[in-house]
């Protein structure tokens, strides 16, 4: 066992893993915040997306030991009561309907937001990585740029 201290969600932590441990198997099992989701085990589909120090990772991809010393973000941790505007655009678009794929897109577009006001094509780009069976992407394109559009 490894000994790791990690922010996750805000919460300071220091817990003790196998050194095989993936960081998607430690959110859900470990911690319980099953919001990031498995689905391919091998980085392709997005659903396991966090963000690690800000940046968008796939959790599956990455054991928890490499994770040591980082702050995490899940989904559960983006809105503090209340939905985020990213959120509130995915439930006006209807951009989610099983719900699988949307935290890992959900973190992904958190981070394209905060680099300033995307394209169209950098939507799109964006959720190349992301595979969603259910809403045909252009719910979630619209939702992601009307995310970004300010609010008065």
């Amino acid at each position: 066992m490894i000994e790791i201290t990690l922010s996750v969600n805000g919460r300071r932590l220091t817990e003790h893993v196998e050194p095989r441990l993936l960081l998607s198997d430690f959110l859900r099992h470990r911690l319980g915040l099953t919001g990031t989701h498995v689905g391919c085990e091998h980085g392709v589909c997005g659903a396991c997306t966090v963000r690690l120090d800000g940046a968008a990772v796939r959790s599956c991809c990455l054991l928890a030991v490499q994770a040591d010393g980082t702050a995490i973000e899940t989904v559960e941790g983006l809105a503090g009561g209340t939905l985020t505007p990213l959120q509130q655009a995915f439930h006006e678009h209807h951009a989610l309907q099983c719900g699988f794929c949307t935290p890992g897109i959900l973190m992904a577009a958190t981070e394209l937001l905060e680099q300033g006001r995307p394209t169209r094509e950098a939507v799109e780009d964006l959720l190349s990585g992301h595979l969603c069976r259910c809403t045909g992407y252009t719910p979630i394109v619209d939702a992601i740029l009307d995310a970004a559009e300010p609010r008065g």
